[in-house]
């Protein structure tokens, strides 16, 4: 478990909206909550309020049903100076071993501010070059990556920043989401195109979660696949919604509680 003085802060943060951002933000506070962790949550979309929203369904389904759901300390923040972010904070770290935040889909200072203080900062991306622009610019005919994009360069000093702020750092986390909704050419191009820049810019590539029926459903209750013993017989797709679950938690490699991320898949299987 990481220590109560400090905890594990894990961002999601990315410009474009509709990347299943608050999804995986759900399923991770959640997952490590499972695990025995004492996990807060903050949504710094004060307008949209998915993260916030979901979590809320959630209390009120464990209410309603009189069941025990692990559900992290959560609350939102925005529409408010900058200034004032850091008293929400230090209430919401305040015993916790992890703070998971979910940021808006737009740029947005709170979220460029909530960057530079990640441990582990996680950008969901659809798999097409439609959203890989966010990252990196492509030759229109051979796909190869020209440089950077605005949003790259601005995590990279996000990370100088925090290195000499107090010699920390920034695991970056790109979770390629709805791959197999693509062309298998497209999706190889895409895939070539992320790793090159994956070196050239320092970000770990993870597989994410496909575009699937069963994440839109869950939310009016504020289940996760976590809760199987709430939700009901699983068909076929919903199994294999789980084993991306179980690929994503391993692959953000979180300081996981107990025997580590074995625990945390055993959660989920």
């Amino acid at each position: 478990m990481t220590s109560s003085a400090s905890p594990h802060i894990v961002v999601f943060a990315n410009e474009k909206g509709g990347t299943g951002k608050s999804t995986c933000a759900v399923h991770v506070a959640v997952a490590l909550a499972s695990l025995g962790a004492r996990v807060s949550g903050l949504d710094l979309d004060h307008r949209q309020r998915t993260f916030y929203r979901y979590l809320e369904n959630r209390t009120q389904t464990a209410l309603r049903r009189g069941v025990n759901l692990p559900t992290p300390r959560f609350d939102v923040f925005g529409g408010a100076p900058i200034d004032q972010l850091g008293a929400k904070l230090a209430t919401l770290m305040d015993g916790a071993d992890f703070l998971v935040v979910d940021t808006p889909g737009r740029d947005d200072p709170l979220a460029r501010h909530m960057a530079t203080m990640a441990h582990t900062l996680v950008t969901p991306m659809n798999d097409s070059f439609v959203d890989f622009d966010l990252i990196g610019h492509v030759d229109a005919e051979s796909f190869k990556v020209l440089r950077p994009s605005f949003y790259a360069e601005l995590i990279w000093n996000a990370r100088k920043t925090r290195a000499q702020v107090d010699g920390g750092t920034i695991d970056w986390v790109v979770l390629r989401n709805r791959v197999q909704h693509m062309e298998a050419r497209n999706m190889r191009r895409v895939g070539q195109a992320m790793g090159e820049l994956a070196r050239r810019v320092g970000f770990r590539v993870v597989p994410g979660l496909s575009e699937r029926v069963i994440f839109r459903e869950l939310f009016p209750s504020g289940l996760t696949l976590l809760d199987r013993g709430h939700l009901g017989e699983l068909g076929t797709s919903h199994i294999a919604a789980r084993q991306e679950l179980r690929e994503m938690l391993a692959g953000l490699s979180l300081p996981m509680v107990g025997t580590g991320v074995n625990a945390a898949l055993a959660a989920v299987s």
